[in-house]
């Protein structure tokens, strides 16, 4: 049973794209190249293979490869996350095994959400064998809509040994503070509602493990860190310029989107997979606008156009 959060999950932990070439394979020297931008933003930790990650449409293989080159890259200066969407207890011991095996240092996990919502006692289950299985902490991924664990359930996720944190997404402020007050003293509550970070930090989250740190690392961990000295105006200020850019990313497109975001600053994301659409002229002139708002458009980078 977990007695107080490990503070290893704690604070910024960005996600990290997956860089396609136009054939959707894996680019190595991208991801690289992005897992250096994000440390010297000086994030808590890295998540590789998350949705941002387009970790939904790796195999096991690719997302060990993924892994293993973002270990390789961190080299230990801060903890790699290593991200599983699957649907399966099997499918999931098989992903963690490898990711194991790449060296990751905790496993991102989504409940079981293939048509149906898994029952409070299966979800438990579920949870324990991944841990027992792979001897890897687990930080639970609470996305799926319609499979969305409720806070009394992970009041009991908690108590597992191998349930480090809880990366609260759905777009609910109410249970992220329900969390905060039922399980923040055994496990990390990350925010990942990505344009209430600020109120979240405030109400005593434990970090954030979200798609926006991607595109705003140095912008995201001076909020944490002003919110952490009580600097409030600052930590206001930094929350006006980052919710335009979620505001231009956050859509159905969005692995193209983030992508977008990232060569809007002069970084090479790669491609998405197919069958994300490209992004639009519209939304790419919206992301320029945010971006260059916030300072943090390249100079000579434009948006697409049609």
């Amino acid at each position: 049973m977990s007695s107080t959060p490990d503070p290893r999950f704690t604070g910024i932990i960005a996600t990290v794209v997956t860089p396609f070439d136009a054939d959707g394979e894996i680019v190595e020297e991208k991801l690289r190249a992005e897992v250096r931008y994000l440390l010297g933003a000086n994030v808590s930790g890295i998540c590789a293979c998350g949705t941002t990650g387009e970790g939904y449409t790796l195999s096991a293989e690719e997302s060990a490869r993924v892994c293993a080159v973002v270990v390789d890259e961190v080299a230990g200066r801060v903890p790699v996350v290593g991200g599983i969407i699957q649907n399966s207890t099997h499918a999931v011991v098989r992903y963690g095994k490898a990711l194991k095996e790449a060296g990751v240092d905790a496993l991102q996990v989504t409940p079981i959400h293939y048509l149906w919502s898994p029952s409070a006692d299966s979800t438990v289950d579920y949870y324990t064998e991944i841990g027992e299985a792979t001897g890897l902490p687990v930080i639970i991924y609470n996305v799926v809509p319609w499979a969305l664990i409720e806070p009394a359930i992970v009041s009991r996720l908690a108590d597992l040994p191998h349930v480090v944190g809880i990366k609260q997404s759905g777009g609910d402020m109410h249970k992220l503070a329900d969390l905060i007050e039922l399980v923040s003293d055994r496990i990390s509550v990350l925010a990942a509602v990505d344009d209430l970070h600020l109120p979240a930090f405030v109400l005593g989250a434990q970090g954030a493990l979200a798609a926006i740190p991607t595109v705003t690392p140095f912008l995201s961990t001076a909020l944490w860190d002003a919110v952490q000295d009580g600097d409030l105006t600052l930590a206001k200020k930094l929350h006006a310029q980052i919710l335009p850019i979620w505001r231009a990313i956050d859509g159905p497109n969005q692995p193209a989107t983030i992508k977008e975001a990232l060569r809007l600053q002069g970084r090479d994301g790669g491609h998405h997979r197919r069958p994300v659409d490209p992004v639009s002229p519209e939304v790419s002139a919206k992301l320029a606008a945010a971006l260059d708002a916030a300072g943090l458009l390249a100079s000579g980078v434009g948006p697409v156009t049609a």
